[in-house]
């Protein structure tokens, strides 16, 4: 019997660590999009701050850095661009965190907002 657990429970494992291989791989694929969609939200003319915010979003190690990069990135859209264009941008970008983070980041209700 116990070889049956034994062969039961390596079974469950190995699906298991079969999905976290995809769930990787699609953060990773993720965590690309994001950073691109951003370094493209970045080019910009004239942003004084831009060139230093690019580094920062291109080395950022995980979507965790780059969640935390999105008011810097807001900022230097806005100081160009302008706020509106700026909060447009950013809710793309914001919107491809969906179900990535955990929901601790995420789940916030703003009066600011309207």
């Amino acid at each position: 019997m116990s070889w049956i657990r034994s062969s039961l429970v390596s079974g469950v494992q190995n699906l298991f660590s079969g999905q976290s291989g995809t769930r990787e791989s699609r953060m990773q694929s993720a965590l690309e999009d994001i950073r691109e969609a951003m370094l493209n939200g970045l080019e910009v003319e004239g942003a004084a701050t831009a060139s230093k915010l690019e580094l920062k979003v291109t080395y950022a190690s995980d979507l965790n850095d780059l969640w935390y990069l999105r008011g810097d990135v807001m900022a230097a859209i806005a100081a160009v661009d302008g706020e509106a264009i700026a909060r447009r941008k950013l809710d793309q970008i914001s919107s491809m965190f969906k179900g990535l983070l955990p929901k601790s980041l995420t789940a916030r209700s703003s009066s600011l907002r309207d």
